[in-house]
């Protein structure tokens, strides 16, 4: 197996097992960059490491009780179908428009890990959110509830997202289930693992067939992803998460900076 693979490869581990999210805003640059494979076929690959990763993670979530399925099957069932209408339009939209909308999300990402959300949520998961102070969330108290409704239209657009630029979306989602459905953050790291596994699956099923896909990469990457995400949530445990993120963010600073400059200036 080449060296970079396991580099990127546990690279990307890491930050899932860090952060819960983010493998996939270092595995698309890194299939990009350093392994040299088209900017289609690499957002491509990168959902489907992301969405077995993923899957292994929310897995144990589940068996340790860190999941809301029904949370999970609603934000996730809308969340696949934009994620495959997503994909579609990914498939014929031009490159450069597609790097730019990644380096933006990468902006994004990074200026919520340095200025991250107030999300005031009870113990229990049953009382009202606020965000900073804000109005408390809608109630969730069932199927046809006002915030089941605000969570299928949330997954429906971070869906197009995910498959678009091939980004998992777990920055967005977990802020979402947590003011939207009421659940504690573990609870909602959890859900939110099995939402991007899903719509990740969904968006690599639309790219299928439409652009090349390096299997014996892909299986490699994956490997090693999957080693290393268990070792990035022994590393967690270690460092203060706060410094964690400021330092990932100035990481995602320089690296979407660099995705314009490539992509806009240098063609």
């Amino acid at each position: 197996m080449d060296i970079l693979v396991i580099l990127a490869g546990t690279a990307t581990g890491i930050v899932l097992g860090l952060f819960g999210s983010g493998g996939s805003i270092i595995a698309t640059p890194a299939l990009l960059y350093l392994l040299d494979v088209a900017p289609k076929s690499a957002i491509a690959m990168s959902l489907g490491i992301v969405a077995v990763t993923a899957t292994i993670a929310a897995l144990d979530n589940w068996k340790r009780g860190n999941m809301d399925v029904s949370v999970a099957a609603v934000f996730g069932l809308f969340g696949v179908v934009g994620t495959y209408a997503g994909a579609r339009l990914g498939v014929v939209t031009p490159v450069v428009i597609q790097l730019v909308v990644f380096a933006l999300v990468m902006y994004t990402a990074a200026w919520r890990m340095l200025k991250p959300a107030r999300l005031a949520v009870p113990a229990g998961g049953n009382g009202s959110i606020s965000a900073s102070g804000g109005a408390a969330a809608l109630p969730c108290t069932g199927l046809f509830s006002p915030c089941m409704a605000h969570m299928a239209l949330h997954g429906v657009g971070v869906g197009v997202l995910t498959g678009f630029v091939g980004v998992g979306g777990g920055f967005l989602i977990v802020p979402a289930l947590v003011l939207l459905s009421r659940v504690p953050m573990k609870i909602a790291v959890g859900t939110s693992l099995a939402i991007v596994a899903a719509k990740s699956y969904a968006g690599f099923a639309g790219y299928m067939g439409a652009v090349p896909i390096d299997w014996a990469l892909m299986g490699g990457f994956t490997a090693v992803t999957v080693v290393a995400s268990f070792a990035g949530t022994r590393i967690a445990h270690r460092f203060s998460q706060d410094a964690l993120k400021r330092g990932f963010a100035v990481f995602l600073l320089f690296v979407a900076s660099y995705i314009l400059l490539k992509s806009v200036i240098g063609g």
